[in-house]
């Protein structure tokens, strides 16, 4: 079965950190591009961050850079993302990506998870 499954989200304080995980079964995990999306509820699903199959190029988008680091593990096939210095705006429902694409159109990526909850409290 082709899937993939986030945790890590929760409640935090503004400022705080978490660290979002995704597992990956039943895909070319070693081979695919990997992404972060989010989305806040009457809003489009925004990229986030971005890392190539074989990790040697890293993509955020602005209001993240210098605050989240995406990052992967080929052999557990895991993504993950750190996110430091948290802010309300970052509240949001975050997704993980896997597809033979890159970019930051959620129409590049053919493998979705369900989702998994970050808010984040003033």
């Amino acid at each position: 079965q082709r899937q993939l499954v986030e945790s890590g989200g929760g409640l935090v304080q503004a400022g705080g950190s978490l660290r979002l995980s995704c597992a990956a079964s039943g895909i070319d995990f070693p081979w695919l591009n990997m992404a972060w999306f989010r989305q806040v509820p009457g809003q489009e699903r925004d990229f986030v961050a971005g890392i190539l199959w074989n990790g040697g190029s890293e993509t955020y988008v602005d209001s993240v850079q210098g605050r989240f680091t995406i990052s992967k593990d080929d052999a557990e096939e895991m993504l993950y993302l750190r996110m430091n210095t948290l802010k309300p705006e970052d509240t949001a429902t975050y997704y993980c990506a896997a597809g033979t694409n890159a970019g930051q159109d959620p129409r590049n990526y053919k493998y979705w998870g369900q989702g998994t909850q970050v808010t984040v409290s003033s």
